[in-house]
């Protein structure tokens, strides 16, 4: 397939050339632009969603030895949301090579978040099966940088990264309701459950509602991003 100079741009932005360069006009084809004959990005956003969390979930495991699955998860998190690729897409100017239907250009859709977010992950995918995992790693942690070593200043708390996730995906914020008290007065015991309007929920309970809503949200995250 003969490379467009757009592509040919982007390669280099990228530092990968694709032997199979169908794979990034296929990664870069957001659905309004869909055609019999024309796959859309979509399968590739979700294979490059697994690869990317493989290569964070490495990266972090190798970054600190010592931390417990309890503060690697919200750095995991905040490596692989949807926000932080789609920086990454900005940095890279994924934008203007986007295809777009008329409906999302006229819209801004080349700066939308999770529209980038989406392209990002669909080009990791694209090149993992271009050149295999080892190409798709290099590409990551390049990219992202020292995002991976900086990570504790980006990791929010649970209950605003659960909030950036349901966000993202075009949902309502999480709600906490406090479903059950216990103990004294002067010693209350609270059970919050965490509830997102796809119906997926999660309960925590502590001497503290704050405590008990942050870890039912932390429950809930985990549940729903198989962390």
């Amino acid at each position: 397939m003969k490379r467009s100079a757009e592509i040919i741009a982007l390669e280099e932005r990228l530092g990968h050339r694709f032997d199979r360069p169908e794979l990034l006009r296929r990664a870069l084809t957001h659905s309004s632009m869909s055609a019999p004959g024309r796959e859309d990005n979509q399968r590739l956003e979700f294979l490059g969603d697994r690869v990317l969390g493989l290569v964070m979930a490495e990266a972090l495991l190798a970054d600190d030895r010592a931390a417990s699955e309890g503060q690697l998860a919200p750095r995991f998190n905040a490596l692989v949301r949807k926000e932080t690729c789609a920086d990454v897409a900005r940095e890279i100017d994924l934008g203007a090579a986007l295809k777009l239907g008329r409906s999302e250009m006229m819209s801004g859709g080349r700066r939308k978040m999770a529209l980038l977010g989406d392209a990002m992950e669909a080009v990791i995918a694209a090149v993992y099966l271009d050149a295999g995992f080892d190409a798709a790693k290099e590409l990551v942690r390049r990219l992202w940088g020292e995002r991976v070593s900086r990570v504790d200043e980006d990791a929010r708390d649970a209950k605003t990264s659960l909030q950036e996730w349901a966000q993202a995906r075009g949902m309502q914020p999480p709600a906490y309701v406090e479903v059950g008290r216990s103990g004294p007065d002067h010693a209350p015991v609270f059970t919050i459950e965490a509830r997102l309007a796809s119906g997926e929920t999660a309960q925590a309970t502590a001497g503290a509602k704050r405590k008990a809503e942050q870890e039912a949200a932390a429950a809930l995250l985990a549940k729903v991003t198989g962390g």
